[in-house]
């Protein structure tokens, strides 16, 4: 299967753009999985619900909520361009952005699954040995929980692969800056004579989504037998 320079570099994108987003993203996801799972706080509900929102809300709201906020006119998106030269909108750092907000709730919610398993008995037992809570946390509680974690990670890297409808709303679809292999499909679809193309970039996708989610569910399965023993 002979890629065209185009394809390749929507591929190569694609996957600059969900790790940076799983990368950028993960300490955010550890840090709310934990909070949910070992506390009890008012609004723990509401938060819960917010969390999930990207997966129920149409991607293209998210988008445009994404644009009316980050883009050249936006609050946030007036600040960080004249405090920092950061620019979000058509750009792939704003792919980026999209993504790790949709895959957010998928990495959140394996990361609180895993933590949830772990033994509190441990936690406590390093506590009473004197451990600070910080210490306890990136001894115990992370090393125990780690194939979570990382499941999390590839779940919502997987999500990301094939995002469209936010990140095409926020950053459009610019041939060699915001043109992932989703938008480049759909593209492709649009021009005639273009199957052929479309069936490799396809192709391409699922394997890539299907090496993702089968190492997520053997570190589930994984985790789930060390739970048991």
């Amino acid at each position: 299967m002979q890629l065209t320079p185009a394809e390749t570099a929507a591929i190569l994108l694609s996957l600059k753009v969900a790790t940076t987003a799983v990368l950028c993203s993960l300490p955010f996801g550890i840090a709310l999985g934990w909070l949910l799972a070992r506390k009890r706080f008012p609004g723990k509900l509401l938060l819960d619900t917010v969390l999930v929102l990207p997966l129920v809300l149409p991607p293209v709201v998210t988008g445009f909520v994404l644009l009316m906020a980050f883009g050249a006119r936006g609050p946030i998106g007036i600040f960080l361009r004249e405090t920092f030269g950061i620019v979000f909108a058509f750009r792939w750092t704003g792919a980026a952005l999209a993504c790790a907000i949709m895959g957010f709730p998928l990495m959140v919610r394996a990361i609180r699954v895993a933590i949830e398993t772990v033994d509190a008995r441990l936690e406590q037992a390093a506590s009473t040995l004197g451990a600070p809570p910080w210490r306890v946390f990136l001894t115990v509680t992370v090393p125990l929980a780690w194939p979570g974690i990382i499941a999390g990670a590839v779940l919502a890297f997987a999500k990301a692969l094939g995002e469209f409808g936010a990140t095409i709303t926020f950053v459009s679809s610019i041939p060699g800056e915001t043109q992932t292999l989703s938008s480049a499909i759909y593209g492709l679809m649009q021009v005639p004579g273009g199957e052929s193309s479309v069936w490799r970039l396809c192709a391409v996708a699922v394997a890539i989504s299907f090496a993702a989610v089968f190492c997520s569910e053997w570190l589930v399965q994984r985790q789930r037998r060390g739970a048991a023993e």
